[in-house]
């Protein structure tokens, strides 16, 4: 078959398709070398007898061709009605282009014409409409007008043409029904973004903002990764709350007929959401449910790649912003050993969920380290490294900082990074974030910190009085032992709130104390880190760390700060966001 012409004003185009399957006639267009598009109840009734294609205004050879794919039709005004035919051999011909949804529509609208095979014309008749709007009718047809009062209507013959727009032969549709009585001039139109939602392969080839076709062929394959995985068919987890996750919860809400699947989903945000970084949001969102690490990374990789603020100027390198990696353990509140687990990281003032998962007791360490290496794929190379653990009261003694850092790697978290601890409740409290702001704006123009020492063994005292005093002179709390053993004392610096806690994660296991390390501790401590800029305790303490890691075996209890713990919170290096309305597993 020749080639032909590309496409042309008014639809005349050379891939405008005539379909015989038996008895029945219908239109059609192609759409690639090899596919046709077509509707599914012209090729429904007698597809075992074969399907014939030609291309009037190339010649009259029938091509044959195969359904290889549909949108689900049974019969009358279902959903669906589309067929997708792949011819046995490609040809030369110049497929249809798209437009973009929203061409279709306006004020006056644009006049559309379509090009189908009613009886008596084999070499096929140009029909005049326009679109009634952009509204669905039961979430899949759009309803078309005659364009005037006479010419060709709608009719049998016509089901499966390509709707264009008349000034440039762009499709934005198909042609799948008209009136059943002659004299009402109106019929349906399966838009090309509903076409797109039963072959995800259509969506390559409509325009959707700054989305190329290869990002898109690419997020398909992604996909089918991540359905086709245990994590996911395990996990439960709906398109649908993916899709508020990515629109936030003040976003558009999701379509009423539902989203049935992940490209659903994705196309949904792809082709009707104004806002450039819901896809983003949403891939990387997905990413936490991806086993393979080169198609997580490539997930995450299409999330960066969207559109974007532009990023916030450098700081100088005397005072290079925090570029963190938060890990946010939680109750769940199903029960006492699940926990929401939530990792995000930070770069600049934006925040980005690397994987959120409701786990048990047991699970969450593994999943918590491989996601802070997932995480690190976002820190700004310009940043200060750190890692944030928030945890609940009673998780703070937590050893995190000795956690192995991978399954390939023994070396501790600590000796990676700057690993500090924050108080779950306390960031969750406006007062308390509030207070602790203000108290970063007085430690801004101070050259180093107030140390307050509580030794182990000392008089709890009144705790209220110890907690006034504490929010009124203290920048850095420091502890000679655990938090059990100075339990009232660890409390009123939480609820103080001081910037800064430091204690040792074992030690005194109770009276008498004389010979208990509390003092030297906080000796050294006062030596190493009582002259520093609050801001400076977690690379301070980090450095410490690898020196007790050097001292022997994992530190080996050789070194004064080898078990050292370290509570530091800045709410501007860790801003407080809410980009997921909660959890999306079901």
């Amino acid at each position: 078959m020749p080639a032909a012409a590309p496409n042309g004003p008014g639809g005349n185009a050379a891939w405008h398709a005539r379909i015989q399957c038996g008895r029945e006639f219908g239109a059609g267009f192609l759409v690639s070398d090899r596919h046709v598009l077509t509707c599914a109840h012209v090729v429904g009734a007698h597809e075992a007898e074969g399907v014939g294609v030609t291309f009037p205004h190339v010649g009259k050879d029938r091509l044959p061709a195969r359904v290889v794919a549909h949108g689900g039709w049974a019969d009358g005004l279902d959903p669906g009605d589309l067929a997708v035919l792949e011819l046995d051999d490609p040809v030369t011909i110049r497929p249809a282009e798209f437009a973009a949804p929203a061409e279709a529509y306006g004020d006056p609208p644009p006049r559309l014409l379509s090009y189908g095979f009613p009886k008596a014309y084999e070499e096929g008749v140009l029909a005049e409409y326009r679109a009634v709007g952009g509204q669905l009718i039961t979430q899949e047809w759009v309803q078309l007008e005659a364009w005037g009062p006479a010419g060709q209507p709608l009719a049998p013959g016509f089901s499966g043409a390509a709707v264009t727009l008349a000034h440039d032969g762009r499709v934005v549709g198909m042609v799948t029904s008209a009136a059943r009585n002659p004299q009402i001039r109106n019929g349906r139109m399966l838009p090309a973004q509903v076409m797109a939602r039963y072959w995800p392969r259509l969506g390559d080839l409509i325009p959707t903002g700054a989305a190329a076709a290869a990002d898109k062929e690419r997020l398909r394959g992604l996909l089918d990764t991540v359905a086709a995985g245990a994590v996911w068919q395990e996990a439960q987890c709906a398109p649908e709350r993916l899709y508020r996750d990515a629109v936030g919860p003040f976003g558009p809400p999701p379509p009423v007929r539902g989203l049935a699947s992940l490209w659903d989903a994705a196309w949904y945000l792809l082709s009707e959401i104004q806002d450039p970084d819901a896809l983003g949001r949403f891939t990387t969102r997905l990413a936490d449910y991806c086993e393979d690490p080169a198609a997580r990374a490539a997930l995450r990789g299409l999330g960066r790649n969207r559109g974007s603020a532009p990023a916030p100027e450098r700081a100088p390198a005397a005072a290079r912003p925090w570029s963190p990696v938060l890990v946010e353990i939680a109750p769940s509140g199903s029960g006492e050993d699940r926990f929401l687990v939530e990792v995000s990281a930070y770069n600049g003032a934006h925040r980005r969920i690397i994987g959120q998962r409701t786990l048990s007791t047991r699970e969450v360490r593994p999943y918590v380290l491989e996601r802070i290496d997932d995480a690190y794929r976002e820190v700004d190379l310009d940043g200060r490294e750190l890692i944030a653990f928030v945890l609940p009261r009673k998780w703070l003694n937590t050893d995190v900082v000795h956690w192995q850092r991978s399954k390939d790697d023994d070396s501790p978290l600590g000796s990676f990074a700057p690993v500090v601890v924050v108080e779950l409740e306390r960031r969750r409290s406006g007062m308390l974030q509030h207070k602790l702001r203000r108290k970063w704006q007085e430690l801004d123009g101070r050259a180093e910190a107030r140390l307050h020492r509580i030794a182990c063994g000392a008089p709890p005292g009144d705790s209220v009085s110890l907690t006034i005093g504490l929010r009124r002179g203290v920048d850095l709390l420091g502890l000679g032992a655990p938090p059990g053993r100075v339990r009232e004392a660890f409390k009123a610096g939480l609820n103080a709130p001081v910037p800064a806690v430091i204690w040792p994660r074992t030690g005194c296991a109770g009276a008498p104390h004389e010979a208990c390390s509390s003092n030297e501790f906080l000796d050294r401590l006062a030596q190493r880190l009582a002259q520093l800029p609050p801001g400076e305790l977690p690379d301070a303490v980090y450095e410490l760390r690898l020196d007790a890691f050097d001292a022997g075996p994992h530190g080996g209890g050789a070194h004064w700060a080898h078990d050292l713990s370290l509570l530091w919170e800045d709410p501007r290096a860790l801003p407080e966001t809410v980009p997921f309305a909660g959890s999306p597993v079901a």
